[in-house]
């Protein structure tokens, strides 16, 4: 049997297995809202990182495949750094929409309605020998606006079913988000074998089914959910408030005709960069401002600082769907006997190590805690920059162990260094989002979670300025691996080792200030 077919009927008996066991053990705990949000939940994201896992491989051979290699690395790495930083700039915009007009479960099915459409359009693209640009814009911007008013509200509404100290609330969001993680680990395996080994059309389309099944799946359950997430005030669908149609109905028609705009922001790369860069100083100074208003508003200056760490962990993190899925395309020996797996498949690895290490980590955090030992929320994002410059350590030294024999980088560093970055990212990223809601004022939590989204945002467009680094210098068709290999070392050494470990070192020695700023919150 193909290894690569063997990997994906490991992952669905697995996850066959393990949900059933999951949802067993807490079905009598829990609301039925909870595994409805789970399954909707699990396949929207099935949708995103099946795509995820061929956007950049998709750009450099088909889209811009009639350029030059370098050219096409850059373009390609521009648009993804585009699709990925919009993916959570639209949050911000689609939290509001729900809070103040249309309620979660109309924004979760609008946005999962714009998703599934827009995965239709990539698969149609797809099929044709010649690929239209800028409707393959129009296939991303669909989902950048579906996914505004998808992911930040399945999220809120699954907190509505619980009281503010709810002690099962915590234990909920890990269920939540393990299903995420299961989602990003079926559909890399899935929707990268079948694009890159059947057809893009297969995977792009396989990842729009996914985002069916879930909108099917949350609007068939629509009665299970008590109430909750209603509109907040019938007038915004009965009213009419320009040319006939109501708040709501003029809402829905706006989010189509944006998505032909945000299209075109795709074809002007300096233009979203200014205008994420001017969007990111206004938040932050109003930030700052806020601090002021407040007691204990010196809290919200500690979100302010690790803002930017965090962006910066994320910057380089985001290198998996873009630079270190062309380097295990290229470089890495991803044979296994005398089956050769897709690079997309690689991507997995982050939401499997995820699966299995979520658990442990939570159990240590309690454990440390009853011990009084466990570090304060600065020092895990300690932890987590000097993990993920770990990883990159691993796969500099692996390249040049690659260069040096002129053989290809073994199978084992790019596997090794996933579970650093993994382990980082346990380190940081469920952290922070409780970080979020200990250290803001509870009138302002939903700002400054949608500030907390754009540093997310910004880090994800950094990573393709650093990714397209490594294809300044345009290498001959005839040169050695060493050669094609050098400009990946360069700048994983420079900016994976040197400068994420720098600034671990800046946060260790803000650490002391940063606790005293958030007055007793660890």
């Amino acid at each position: 049997m193909d290894f690569s077919l063997g990997l994906i009927i490991f992952g669905w008996i697995f996850c066959l297995i393990w949900i059933p066991m999951v949802i067993k053990a807490n079905i009598k705990i829990h609301p039925r809202a909870l595994f409805v949000c789970f399954f909707a939940e699990m396949w929207e994201r099935f949708s995103y990182y099946g795509m995820r896992a061929l956007l950049t491989l998709y750009m450099v051979k088909v889209v811009f495949q009639q350029i030059a290699s370098g050219e096409a690395d850059v373009k390609s790495l521009a648009i993804y750094g585009t699709y990925t930083a919009s993916i959570y700039l639209g949050p911000i915009i689609g939290g509001m929409m729900a809070d103040k007009f249309l309620g979660f479960r109309k924004s979760i099915l609008l946005g999962g309605i714009l998703i599934s459409i827009g995965h239709i359009v990539l698969a149609a693209q797809g099929l044709v020998a010649e690929t239209n640009e800028f409707f393959f814009f129009i296939a991303l911007s669909f989902i950048v606006v579906g996914t505004g008013y998808f992911k930040p509200n399945i999220s809120s509404f699954l907190g509505k079913f619980y009281e503010q100290d709810d002690p099962r609330k915590d234990p909920a969001y890990n269920i939540f988000y393990m299903g995420i993680n299961v989602g990003a680990f079926l559909s890399a395996l899935t929707c990268g074998y079948l694009g890159e080994s059947v057809g893009w059309h297969w995977g792009f389309g396989l990842a729009g089914i996914g985002m069916f099944i879930g909108l099917i799946v949350f609007w068939k359950n629509l009665k299970h959910f008590e109430g909750k997430g209603l509109v907040p005030d019938d007038k915004f669908d009965t009213q009419s408030v320009f040319a006939g149609l109501s708040a709501n109905k003029l809402i829905i028609l706006l989010s189509f005709i944006a998505v032909p705009l945000w299209a075109i922001l795709f074809s002007y790369d300096n233009v979203f960069k200014f205008g994420l860069t001017g969007i990111t100083i206004v938040v932050l100074v109003y930030l700052i401002y806020l601090s002021t208003q407040y007691e204990n508003g010196s809290r919200l200056l500690v979100v302010l600082i690790l803002f930017i760490f965090h962006a910066m962990f994320w910057a380089l993190f985001e290198q998996a769907g873009g630079s270190l899925t062309l380097i295990t395309d290229r470089f890495v020996d991803r044979f296994i006997g005398s089956s050769e797996i897709p690079a997309s498949q690689f991507q997995a690895l982050n939401a499997l190590f995820i699966v299995i290490f979520a658990p442990i980590f939570a159990w240590f955090w309690m454990k440390l805690n009853k011990l009084k030992m466990e570090p304060s929320t600065p020092l895990k994002f300690v932890y987590s920059l000097v993990l993920l410059a770990m990883g990159f350590l691993i796969i500099v030294l692996g390249a040049k162990s690659a260069m040096a024999s002129g053989d290809k980088i073994v199978i084992w560093v790019i596997i090794f260094m996933y579970l650093f970055h993994t382990l980082g990212e346990l380190c940081l990223s469920p952290v922070g989002l409780s970080m979020i809601t200990k250290l803001s004022p509870s009138h302002i939590v939903g700002f400054t979670m949608g500030v907390w989204f754009l540093s997310y945002s910004v880090g994800n467009k950094v990573a393709t300025e650093i990714g397209k680094l490594i294809s300044v210098g345009e290498v001959a068709e005839n040169a050695s691996m060493a050669e094609q290999i050098n400009p990946y070392v360069d700048v994983y050494l420079q900016w994976g080792v040197y400068v994420v470990l720098g600034c671990a070192v800046i946060l260790l020695l803000l650490v002391p200030l940063l606790k005293k700023l958030m007055k007793g919150i660890h």
